[in-house]
């Protein structure tokens, strides 16, 4: 598709992506600022190392959306004073797009709510990036781990104006539930460790944030992949709960207690009746698979033409063969191979 097509002039997509470079270290020394005024003394679950450690992947995430989604208008980078340095690399190898690049600081989209920053919570930035200035009605949020590797047309994301939603229905995850209570007692209340803090559940939050809509009984469960979202839905949402904004901003790390913004906007969409219903297209590539395994998922990612998408979980954990091996497939997939 042209990115210049009437299509693209005429109902623009941007894409969103949250970034961070935690090994810079001014930024390393706000965030142990912030994490000694928690007054923890145990590894607070919300600031787990991996969680801001940067291995390049963002450069892989812009150019893979520039290379298979090439209706994308803007993309709009929202960091901490930070800039990946890729203005060069996008102008050298796409530049019709030269400039489509944005750099957004927090304290723009915080704007009227600067005494929650510095933060270094996703889930609180990304209850504001709806307040980006520019931003198309429809957009993509993207997490900088998350890069594209076939095609994209625009109706992958949107149809009909309005977002696809991809996931599953699930039942509430009350197992997930009664065993982090089970933890919560043993570690505390039996093993006596106070600074005892449990795993951020992906899933009950997901519920959670459901449920805060009437949805109890079944939410729809999406996964780490590009998840398009209705601008005007998460404006409209949170000015009406201006109070739910304060409390999910308001957290500087990841709580238990946060609601999920992408998930709250998915059961918007169902309640509003949307049932742009499609299966996942993604695929994942896990930290803890065996070498073994995460050969057989890279190959599986490579020749399923289902899998348009994947998620590179805390990479930077991963050995350096297996790192190695993942950035030598994606150059490849992405033309980035050095010119001779």
């Amino acid at each position: 598709m042209s990115v210049n097509s009437d299509s693209a002039n005429s109902d623009p997509v941007d894409a969103v992506i949250l970034w961070v470079d935690g090994s810079d270290q001014k930024l390393a020394a706000k965030r142990n600022h912030y994490l000694a005024l928690e007054k923890k003394t145990g590894v607070h679950p919300g600031a787990l190392p991996a969680r801001f450690a940067s291995s390049n992947e963002i450069r892989y995430c812009v150019l893979s959306i520039l290379t298979f989604a090439p209706f994308i208008r803007n993309i709009f980078l929202v960091t901490d004073e930070q800039d990946p340095d890729l203005h060069e690399d996008i102008r050298t190898r796409f530049p019709e797009k030269a400039g489509s690049l944005k750099i957004i600081d927090h304290k723009e989209i915080f704007r009227g709510y600067e005494q929650y920053l510095p933060t270094f919570n996703s889930s609180s930035i990304h209850a504001m990036i709806w307040k980006i200035e520019g931003l198309s009605e429809n957009f993509l949020y993207f997490n900088d781990d998350i890069i594209l590797i076939k095609e994209f047309n625009k109706e992958d994301w949107f149809i009909g104006g309005r977002p696809v939603l991809r996931g599953k229905w699930l039942l509430p995850p009350y197992r997930k539930i009664t065993g982090k209570n089970l933890k919560v007692l043993i570690n505390k209340h039996i093993r006596k460790n106070k600074n005892y803090e449990p795993k951020i559940s992906f899933y009950i939050r997901q519920w959670k944030s459901a449920s805060l809509l009437g949805m109890k009984k079944r939410y729809f469960f999406q996964c780490h992949t590009p998840h398009p979202l209705s601008r005007k839905t998460l404006e409209s949402f949170f000015t009406d709960n201006g109070k739910l904004l304060e409390k999910t901003i308001s957290y500087r790390f990841r709580d238990p207690e946060q609601i999920l913004v992408q998930s709250v906007a998915y059961h918007l969409e169902i309640l509003n009746g949307n049932r742009n219903f499609k299966k996942l297209n993604l695929g994942y590539l896990h930290p803890y698979y065996s070498e073994n395994r995460m050969n057989r998922r890279i190959g599986r990612c490579m020749n399923d033409p289902r899998i348009k998408s994947i998620c590179i979980q805390s990479i930077e954990t991963l050995s350096s063969g297996q790192r190695e091996k993942i950035f030598r497939w994606l150059d490849t997939v992405l033309n980035l191979q050095p010119k001779t």
